[in-house]
This record gives structure tokens, C-alpha cells and sequence, in this order.
């Protein structure tokens, strides 16, 4: 029983570390594609 109660628990915080880091990841590649392009000019 512990056993499925942890695999739950694990499941919903990779969902949550996934939702909050996805707009993190999202402004990183914006500004990291950003940086470059005005580098290449």
C-alpha cells in the first residue's frame, strides 16, 4: 500500500516540476534564441 501511495506522490511531483518549470524552460529558450539572433547580426 505505502508502495502505491509513493508511486502517486511521485507521479503528481513530476507533474507539478514539469508545469512549473516548462514556462522557465520556455523564457530560457526565448531569450537564449534572442541572444543568439542578435549575436549573428
Amino acid at each position: 500500500m505505502f508502495k502505491a501511495v509513493a508511486d502517486a506522490l511521485r507521479t503528481v511531483g513530476g507533474a507539478i516540476a514539469t508545469v512549473v518549470t516548462l514556462p522557465f524552460r520556455l523564457l530560457a529558450r526565448l531569450f537564449g534564441g534572442a541572444s543568439h539572433a542578435g549575436r549573428r547580426v
